[in-house]
């Protein structure tokens, strides 16, 4: 059968994949919720989700920096990476030797379609079917605010990196309905106290990934921003596409924005 994924690349399958490598934390995570854990057989080392099950599955490297002989040596019979998240070499290495799934997600319907499509490929549409609804139902129950608050959402300290259009993040911010400040930039832009100062959100995003912002930082960035309300989140819900979503409208519905 020919498969397509989501960069539009076609992937010849003779049969249902039964060794499936992931490079995406995400993913993995939806795998082993698709019911598929004993065919995953390699991961990479921010692959942590289900925790005792991960800890079982061989590591392969990082997302930007797979072992590729020990890929080759478990052989897979199909590996899923990200545009975003794995280095572009390295997949089109993997492509010519192995099938290769490709996500590229970067609105709630592409993560939709994203588990959908690998539900067919991996012959689990019930299970994905069943994934998809309880998310739709999760951030149907979100009531957005009348009045939306202006959010600036940080990624990394230095340099300052936040979160701006055409990102995951950006689209989990607007399904809360909230203004992202930086609506007006594309995907990872470096930022200054100044233009944060210039901007005045209403409230400052402290993510926990990819770097891990603490309770320190907070008394940092309020002396700076003083009429902001300055909040750790929990960048796994905000930027984990995959099954994880399922909890993100009960996340933004505790109020504590």
């Amino acid at each position: 059968m020919i498969f397509q994924d989501q960069l539009e690349n076609k992937l010849k399958i003779q049969q249902t994949p039964q060794r499936i490598i992931s490079l995406v934390p995400s993913i993995t995570e939806l795998l082993f919720d698709l019911g598929l854990g004993s065919h995953i057989v390699g991961r990479t080392k921010f692959c942590i989700y289900p925790k005792e099950q991960c800890k079982r599955v061989p590591q392969i490297g990082g997302t930007k920096s797979v072992h590729l002989d020990r890929i080759e040596s478990l052989k897979p019979d199909l590996i899923i990476g990200n545009k975003e998240e794995n280095d572009k070499a390295q997949i089109t290495y993997l492509q010519a030797h192995f099938p290769v799934w490709v996500s590229d997600v970067v609105t709630v319907e592409d993560a939709l379609a994203m588990i959908y499509n690998l539900g067919i490929l991996l012959d689990r549409q019930a299970q994905a079917s069943a994934i998809i609804k309880k998310i739709q139902a999760s951030l149907a129950r979100i009531q957005g605010p009348a009045h939306p608050p202006k959010i600036a959402y940080l990624i990394w300290r230095a340099p300052l990196m936040a979160a701006a259009k055409k990102t995951f993040i950006h689209a989990m911010i607007e399904t809360a309905g909230w203004h992202n400040v930086f609506a007006d930039r594309e995907r990872y832009p470096e930022v200054s106290i100044a233009l944060l100062q210039e901007k005045k959100p209403d409230y400052l995003f402290l993510s926990s990934e990819p770097f891990p912002f603490k309770e320190k930082h907070i008394q940092e960035f309020q002396n700076l921003l003083p009429e902001t309300k300055i909040r750790l989140v929990d960048g796994e819900l905000f930027s984990w596409y995959g099954s994880r979503m399922q909890y993100f409208g009960e996340y933004v519905g505790r109020g504590v924005w």
